[in-house]
């Protein structure tokens, strides 16, 4: 395992941590549906309470914080760990936030009918150099009722003026990003446990034809009790994605060979971000016992477009 540095702790699931220009990490607690600031010497501030779920976090070109939020779980906590359950009983419907990282001011931006498409419980996103962004849409689920969503991969632009379901229909798709090059689309689904790739062709395109029988490619999928949350990319193009249940973050080679595997000891680590002046300084989200913790990377991460 490699040595951590707590940051801070008492976090109630943290995810989409965000390296801010100040160096304080951006990140969203989803249970309480906050946006928190992070100090470099772990003092937190409320930046926002858009409410729901908030779940995705991305700076944009216009300085201002994009967040997917995906309306809300049910929660249960045993043993000092929290984790999502189905969907929340006051689920207030999926949709996409601008957030104002200076006032806290929250605007949807994009909500379910906007342009033709449904939106269910979206979950990561990421700009991509043309000041676009892709994000996922995860879903919802009810065990009770035997309900589970079909859901997608959406393109939209930053200006509220454009949405469209590129990718339909994806296995409940969670974390996501871009190659360094940008003409590869990531994205990791879950209970498959997938690392899929897309052929970015133009801007909020891919080739429908690229995989057997549609636009993804499978990349990874390891064995053992393990699933795949969101993600990060390194300069060198290797895909770090964050590995909840035998927890970790699974290092991939765009090639598909496991690079290394990050132990951690959170069963919900989820989220991992890069920074610092050499980007080696790896941030992860340890959701399940509300921690944000610190590391040196052996490759340094992709500096993020926005």
């Amino acid at each position: 395992m490699a040595d951590f540095e707590l940051v801070t702790d008492g976090l109630r699931f943290p995810e989409g941590p965000v390296m801010m220009p100040d160096g304080t990490i951006a990140l969203v607690e989803i249970e309480p549906g906050r946006i928190t600031r992070v100090h470099p010497d772990g003092r937190k501030e409320t930046i926002a309470e858009p409410g729901g779920g908030p779940n995705g976090l991305a700076l944009g070109p216009d300085g201002m914080l994009y967040c997917c939020n995906n309306g809300g779980f049910d929660w249960h906590e045993n043993n000092g760990m929290l984790a999502p359950g189905g969907i929340a009983s006051n689920y207030s419907g999926g949709r996409i936030e601008r957030i104002d990282p200076t006032t806290g001011k929250v605007e949807v931006l994009y909500k379910s009918g906007d342009h033709g498409c449904v939106l269910r419980g979206p979950n990561d996103l990421v700009f991509d150099s043309h000041g676009g962004f892709w994000f996922t849409d995860h879903g919802k689920m009810d065990h009770k009722k035997r309900v589970h969503d079909v859901v997608g991969i959406f393109y939209a632009r930053a200006d509220g003026s454009y949405l469209e379901e590129v990718v339909f229909p994806s296995n409940n798709p969670n974390g996501c990003g871009l190659s360094p090059d940008g003409k590869w689309l990531y994205a990791a689904e879950t209970y498959t446990c997938r690392l899929m790739k897309f052929a970015v062709t133009a801007p909020g395109k891919v080739d429908a034809t690229a995989g057997v029988g549609g636009p993804g490619i499978p990349v990874y999928r390891p064995a053992g009790w393990k699933f795949f949350d969101s993600l990060a990319v390194e300069a060198s193009g290797n895909v770090c994605v964050a590995t909840i249940g035998e927890p970790g973050i699974s290092v991939v080679s765009p090639d598909g060979d496991l690079v290394e595997f990050v132990a951690t000891n959170d069963i919900f680590t989820t989220n991992i971000c890069f920074g610092g002046d050499d980007m080696q300084d790896a941030y992860l989200t340890l959701s399940g016992t509300g921690r944000l913790v610190k590391t040196r990377w052996n490759r340094p991460g992709l500096k993020l477009k926005c």
